[in-house]
């Protein structure tokens, strides 16, 4: 009896918010696998909860959080907000670890996140900049 090996890897796929034209296809460009999720990591965090329409659990309350006093306590929990958010909303990523830095002279936070894409081995570091937004 034959055997059939069923393992695949599902690439992960998104348009690109930017909405930048491809000078040859002259269509949107997509973004892929690890760039994909990034971008989408990055929106969840970014968008306040009750800000998408009939889905008002989805967002993060990183934006209330940056209003607070610049110290550790806040980044502790701007860390805690963002690894739950993304648990609860991100199901192709598993958080390593996030570290939020109070940033004194720039008045924000600097954020080091490290996960690893579901179906990958090699972990995913990036990092960017919270700062308050009116």
């Amino acid at each position: 009896m034959a055997t059939v090996n069923t393992t695949t890897t599902r690439e992960w796929r998104d348009l690109d918010l930017n909405f930048k034209i491809h000078p040859i296809r002259k269509d949107i460009n997509k973004h892929k696998a690890e760039l994909a999720v990034i971008n989408s990591i990055k929106n969840l965090i970014s968008t306040r909860h009750y800000e998408v329409p009939f889905q008002p659990e989805l967002g993060c309350n990183v934006q209330k959080l940056l209003f607070e006093p610049l110290d550790s306590v806040t980044a502790t929990l701007i860390e805690r907000e963002i690894v739950e958010t993304i648990n609860n909303f991100e199901p192709r990523v598993e958080v390593k670890s996030v570290t939020a830095k109070p940033d004194y002279d720039n008045n924000g936070f600097k954020l080091e996140m490290i996960f690893q894409i579901v179906n990958r081995t090699e972990p995913v570091a990036i990092k960017f900049f919270l700062e308050r937004v009116r």
